[in-house]
């Protein structure tokens, strides 16, 4: 499906260099914000209380926060759970306080805002649950990543799949960057929107490599630049719908999804645009760096021809 065809290649492969040392700029100033400022990060990596309040009618979210915001216990959650009628509140780790007393100080709070609500349950995590959060989500993101290059290695060629990881661990960093610099919360859904960028940044650069292999077969006496340049060309109508159809999306839930997605779909948002960036302009560059060819991709064929035995046919 197309919206459009341009007729003409777009010479992205001219100003490849110059698209990269900017991605490698944006690069080092996520590792940089990272290491001096770090990750915010949530009830579930550091610990905290968990407390779950029921009302006798659905809960309105803005009297729960405007009441809890009084207290001043630094960043917390607060988000549905299981019906309308229900609210489960992360409190971070408050010196001086124990989980029974934080509980009874929210407790009063919301029972003198609003007399229907009631306490459920209140649980602990601790430190340790966190650390083994932030772990097991580490360990995810790098079985992820090697799943991503023994696919690419296999399915096309060792080149696409170190070019690939490459460009999906630039958005990664960046997307970590942001959140270091603006010291947004990062919680486990954010973790999610993370991984699920990488899976969908790939999706991008395997669209873009089949596109170049189909290529190298068709376009037999074009240059490495030009191939790479109509790949990416070709496939721009199909990355403006299915981008801008995401995008449009993940945008509504950033606007209008509430507190609690918010961040989740803020990294979506950035994850989606630089995911397109760097399948084009990180991706596709490097390809054409490591020296990758016709040959690499397109195996000769074999035929008997009379006498003479097989004959490889180019």
């Amino acid at each position: 499906m197309e919206f459009f065809r341009i007729r003409r290649d777009i010479p992205f492969m001219r100003y490849a260099l110059t698209f990269n040392v900017i991605s490698l700029v944006t690069f080092v100033l996520a590792v940089f914000f990272l290491a001096t400022r770090g990750l915010n990060l949530g009830v579930d990596f550091r610990g905290g209380t968990l407390i779950e309040v029921t009302y006798g009618h659905a809960v309105d979210f803005n009297h729960v926060r405007a009441a809890i915001d009084k207290l001043d216990l630094g960043e917390y959650a607060a988000q549905s759970f299981g019906s309308s009628n229900t609210a489960l509140i992360r409190l971070p780790l408050k010196e001086g306080l124990s989980s029974a007393q934080l509980s009874e100080k929210v407790m009063g709070a919301l029972r003198a805002d609003d007399p229907s609500a009631k306490q459920q349950r209140v649980e602990f995590v601790g430190p340790q649950v966190g650390k083994e959060l932030y772990e097991n989500g580490a360990l995810a993101l790098l079985l992820v990543s090697l799943g991503i290059v023994g696919y690419l290695a296999m399915r096309f060629e060792w080149r696409f799949a170190v070019a690939a990881i490459i460009a999906n661990l630039h958005d990664v960093i960046i997307i970590l960057g942001f959140f270091a610099l603006f010291q947004w919360e990062f919680s486990l859904p954010v973790l999610a929107a993370v991984l699920a960028v990488l899976g969908y940044s790939v999706n991008e650069s395997v669209v873009i490599a089949d596109r170049i292999r189909e290529n190298f077969r068709k376009m037999r006496k074009a240059t490495v630049t030009h191939v790479i340049d109509n790949a990416i060309t070709s496939t721009i109508s199909r990355t403006i719908i299915t981008h801008g159809s995401t995008l449009m999306m993940v945008l509504s839930i950033l606007f209008f999804g509430g507190e609690t997605l918010h961040y989740f779909a803020l990294a979506l948002t950035i994850g989606i645009c630089f995911g397109i960036y760097s399948s084009v302009l990180v991706m596709a560059p490097l390809v054409m760096w490591m020296g990758v060819s016709r040959e690499d991709l397109v195996k000769p064929e074999r035929r008997r021809d009379g006498p003479e035995g097989d004959k490889i046919l180019p």
